[in-house]
């Protein structure tokens, strides 16, 4: 594989591993610098002494990879804010009691049904200076309330700390937020919230303020609210006001990646740009001048994109591009892609736990590397036919790269993302030339509404094939398990085996044959350690109460009638098996005692009746039974009692502090999540 004998791929993966490194591990500050200065101090002296010798070269580069492994943790220790002392989480009391916090308006999120909810950046705590980003939550109103980007607020109030998932192998928010730096919520009402008056006027404040000012003119023109809103996340990469149902069509389709900006519409603004810019004569100044204006445009169009991974990462790759075409030089297309990894992480290396970032950049490597072996299969002589294979084979390759990580996160395949992609790829083309025309018309305040009609006509029929694709709901294969070991054997088949097409040979045959054993190896290995594992869950189900017994594979639920109807569709349920490539094999009626590994439990329902020489282990209270707590305890003597979500808050406070008095650990699940026994 060519592409790792770059000296620069070979650093940017030991810089990549750095990162990493940090993310699990955490190195003492002291210790950090010294082993960075004790590296930079050995990569110097033996730059000089081998600079003009060919030996020892494996101690240089050995030595050039800690290097870059060591800069990889350092760069993720500066931006990481939970290391920097003026960061709000090493003050522990703004999570037990209310201050005045002081806030800028940085980013406004999707709502929810009952809040606004925007990114924010704290500035004081009471009088003292504090740095950090917050989600903040304003309840609605009747006058529904928004604020502008840059808008100073001064709350009182409590910051939450970000909670682990309610339930197990569900979506781990907590963590999706950590990776954004972003480690408390702060909820609020409007009265409560005092206005300041000098908004902080920066770069979000101006993109925002544009964003706006073209949102508010194609209103003007009466452009329909759900073609308006799919028309904002395809040129501007805006996809707070979409409905949660157009997104699940483009999810069902297969085409969800057009609603984020990536490469493909980086690159559609690159060719138009270009092409407006023809007239202008390719002299020296002419060219710089050229140059200047497609990097401003990239730049400008990234900034009123929201700056987000896929679309810092697009935009830095085709300014290489653009600067190696000025240049008059041939672009090698990996190390503008190496570059541009490493560039964005210098800057922003948490961006290599995002997602979209990972998914992008897994299928423009495989665009890159695999589409050109798919492409030579067959050489039509056709231009139609050549336009439709050369779709084809960049789609599957794209495909390829990104099925095994897109099924490990959302557990989905949609199976005619040939079609979708067949279908829309031309007609996007269209539609994003137009609609950045129209676009940037509406930030001058002068679009003609015959086009703004014609944008809306386009986004409507769209929409209409993606939801026709959708709609065949059988070519969706859902609830595909896939364990983390899985995915990486998985991958390495993959690569080895596209080694081995592009180039046959017996020892490349070999290597492919060992990574499938390595996959069944993996396989015998998941399954082993599943068979092995006996676990009992109280899950965290609001207004209701649900236990879960699973030995192996197989899940036995217990609920009342009206969740065991539907438990296959649970989605705490259906999380749990799909986290533990389990089955559901049977669903019983709750019932008062369980044993589980020796211990005895007692569930405790709205009855409040118990007999008083069981002696539970564990004590799970559900459905807020009224009974003299101190009495029960005092009674039943358990090592643990544990509150489900069907029990009101306030019963749940008082049981708190009555085990507190006696010294008995208490577990409620709407404060700490899903309880759980194992062995």
């Amino acid at each position: 594989m060519k592409v790792l004998q770059f000296p620069l791929a070979r650093i940017t993966i030991g810089f990549i591993s750095g990162i990493l490194f940090t993310n699990y591990f955490h190195l003492p500050l002291s210790l950090l610098f010294i082993l960075l200065f004790i590296s930079i101090s050995i990569f110097g002296a033996l730059y000089f002494l081998f600079k003009n010798k060919s030996k020892n070269v494996f101690y240089f580069g050995l030595t050039t990879y800690l290097l870059s492994f060591l800069i990889g943790i350092s760069t993720q220790v500066i931006h990481t804010d939970y290391f920097q002392k003026s960061n709000y989480i090493n003050n522990t009391t703004v999570f037990e009691q209310p201050h005045s916090i002081s806030i800028i308006i940085r980013e406004k999120l999707k709502s929810s049904p009952f809040s606004d909810r925007y990114i924010a950046i704290i500035n004081r705590v009471n009088e003292k200076k504090q740095t950090g980003r917050i989600i903040l939550n304003i309840q609605k109103d009747s006058l529904h309330h928004e604020f502008e980007i840059g808008t100073p607020l001064l709350i009182e109030g409590v910051l939450s700390k970000n909670r682990p998932p309610n339930n197990p192998n569900q979506f781990d928010y907590s963590k999706y937020l950590k990776n954004k730096q972003i480690y408390a919520q702060l909820y609020a009402d409007v009265d409560e919230i005092k206005i300041g008056s000098e908004i902080e006027k920066n770069i979000w404040y101006y993109s925002s303020k544009l964003r706006t000012r073209i949102i508010h003119n194609l209103e003007k023109n009466n452009f329909n609210k759900t073609e308006l809103n799919v028309a904002i996340a395809l040129i501007m990469g805006q996809q707070q006001d979409i409905s949660p149902e157009i997104i699940r069509d483009y999810q069902y389709a297969g085409a969800v990646h057009i609603l984020s900006v990536s490469g493909l519409h980086i690159g559609f603004i690159l060719l138009f740009v270009t092409f407006i810019l023809k007239p202008i004569p390719n002299t020296k100044r002419g060219s710089f001048l050229k140059l200047l204006i497609i990097l401003t445009s990239l730049f400008t169009f990234g900034i009123i994109a929201g700056l987000a991974p896929s679309v810092v990462r697009s935009v830095t790759m085709f300014s290489f591009v653009a600067i190696g075409n000025h240049l008059r030089r041939s672009v090698n297309i990996y190390h503008t892609l190496l570059v541009s990894i490493l560039l964005i992480l210098l800057f922003e290396p948490s961006f290599l736990f995002d997602v979209g970032f990972q998914l992008s950049y897994l299928a423009l490597f495989f665009i890159i590397w695999l589409q050109p072996l798919l492409a030579s299969i067959w050489l039509p002589k056709n231009k139609v036919s050549k336009y439709i294979w050369d779709i084809l084979t960049v789609s599957f390759a794209a495909q390829m790269g990104t099925l095994l990580l897109s099924i490990y996160y959302f557990h989905q395949f949609p199976g005619l993302f040939f079609v979708t992609n067949l279908i829309i790829i031309p007609f996007l083309s269209i539609i994003m030339i137009l609609g950045v025309f129209v676009m940037l018309l509406a930030a001058f305040n002068s679009i003609p509404v015959f086009l703004s009609q014609l944008l809306e006509w386009s986004i409507y029929y769209l929409n209409k094939i993606i939801n026709a694709i959708a709609s065949l709901e059988q070519f969706i294969i859902q609830d595909i398990p896939l364990h983390f070991y899985l995915l990486l054997s998985s991958y390495l088949v993959v690569i080895t085996a596209i080694i081995w097409l592009k180039k046959p040979s017996f020892n490349k045959l070999v290597m492919t044959l060992v990574s499938i054993i390595i996959v069944q190896i993996s396989c015998l290995g998941i399954q082993r350690n599943i068979q092995n594992e006996q676990e009992w869950i109280v899950f965290n189900i609001k207004k209701n109460t649900l236990l879960a017994e699973r030995n192996g594979e197989n899940i036995t639920v217990y609920a009342n009638d009206s969740i065991l109807k539907i438990a296959q569709k649970n989605n705490a349920l259906k999380s749990y098996r799909i986290g533990n490539l389990s089955s559901l094999r049977e669903k019983k009626e709750l019932q008062n005692i369980f044993y589980f590994n020796g211990k005895k439990i007692f569930i405790l329902d709205s009855s409040g009746v118990f007999p008083r020489n069981i002696n539970p282990d564990v004590i799970i209270l559900t459905q807020s039974p009224k009974i003299n707590f101190d009495r029960l305890l005092q009674t039943l003597k358990p090592k643990m009692v544990v509150a489900d979500g069907s029990n009101y808050k306030t019963i749940q406070k008082q049981w708190k502090v009555t085990c507190m008095k006696q010294k008995i650990p208490f577990h409620a699940t709407s404060e700490k999540g899903y309880y759980k026994l194992s062995y």
